[in-house]
């Protein structure tokens, strides 16, 4: 009998510790998937790529970089391919209708991997459900086929320059624009030089300092009308300042404007002269008249023509006017000479 207790208490230690390796072992396993949780914490998701490079089973899922599961699938839907994946069902409430998942990288080796972006808003995706496809980012295929590209244009850039195509190529092959070049140089030299000297408006006005306090004394000038401005001195500086001269102004310009209305519907002599046919014939027809008049009396013709041209007439109405001033004057010294008056009383 005590043999037997022997070996039944052996064999418990033996189960004991079988029990306690699966622990550990299942406790190792469950650290190493860190967040991913057991199979009963899980629920299938999908999405649908153009092209998985890099991607295949077992590659992780993240949401905003973190790691909540892997990639159990992936298979051939018509010209697309359907990715499933299992993730922890505590971030449900993260991955919604309004997530996005996209094809992202491990490593610079081209591991694969599923980013999807978090998302509070719109309805959790359901297990079986497929999270919609975001932009897929360039992969490294498409970077080395741009990089070719760019050196190909590189290429194609160094052969024209050195071709002599373009304005730099022509500066690495002409002589002449070379030269050009080199004589603009030489000429702006020569300026900076003259300006250094003093030479010239803008030389004077950096080493002259009569030339420079002249004009610090212009901007004074000017800076002191501004503060006049704007202190409201003069008439400028009331029309800015003076509410009534404004207004003064505003209503002289309204003024203005009502006569121009009043001209424009024809109102008033000016307004008749303006929008009247009628009075703009009779004073052209008066015009007309008047013209032919002072050609008639630079012709000669009629008493004021004759007056105008012929000197004796105008001699003999001299003589007549002088004659007619001296009789007045003899009436005036003798006024009984030239009147007799005489009463008769019956």
């Amino acid at each position: 009998m005590p043999r037997t207790r022997s070996l039944a208490w052996s064999e418990l230690k033996i189960g004991v510790l079988t029990i306690f390796a699966i622990v550990i072992v299942a406790i190792t396993i469950f650290m190493l998937t860190g967040g991913k949780g057991f199979f009963w914490e899980r629920y299938s998701l999908k999405t649908r790529f153009t092209n998985v490079a890099g991607l295949k089973p077992g590659s992780p899922v993240r949401v905003a970089g973190k790691e909540i599961g892997t990639v159990t699938e992936i298979d051939f839907a018509a010209e697309q391919i359907d990715v499933t994946f299992q993730v922890n069902k505590e971030i449900r409430s993260l991955i919604t209708s309004e997530s996005s998942a996209t094809l992202g990288s491990v490593s610079l080796l081209g591991e694969g991997a599923v980013d999807i972006t978090p998302s509070t808003v719109g309805t959790p995706v359901p297990e079986w459900g497929y999270v919609k496809t975001g932009r897929t980012p360039a992969q490294i295929a498409d970077i080395t086929e741009q990089a070719s590209q760019g050196m190909a244009m590189l290429n194609r850039l160094v052969a024209g320059l050195s071709a002599g195509q373009g304005t730099v190529g022509k500066l690495l092959t002409d002589d002449r624009l070379y030269l050009q070049l080199q004589e603009f140089s030489t000429a702006a030299n020569q300026m900076a030089r003259s300006v250094q000297q003093g030479r010239g408006t803008v030389g004077r006005l950096l080493n002259d300092p009569q030339t420079a306090n002249a004009l610090e004394a212009s901007m004074k000038n000017v800076e002191d009308v501004t503060k006049r401005l704007a202190a409201g001195e003069g008439s400028l500086g009331k029309l800015l300042k003076d509410d009534a001269f404004s207004q003064s102004l505003t209503a002289a310009t309204g003024n203005m404007q009502t006569l121009t209305d009043r001209i424009n519907r024809g109102e008033g002599t000016l307004g008749k002269l303006v929008t009247d046919d009628s009075v703009f014939k009779r004073l052209d027809s008066v015009t007309s008249r008047l013209d032919d008049l002072v050609n008639r009396l630079n012709q000669g013709e009629g008493t004021a023509g004759q007056l105008l041209k012929d000197k004796q007439l105008y001699e003999n109405m001299n003589k007549t006017v002088t004659e007619m001033q001296a009789l007045l004057a003899d009436i005036r010294r003798d006024p009984k000479k030239y009147l007799n008056v005489k009463v008769s009383i019956f």
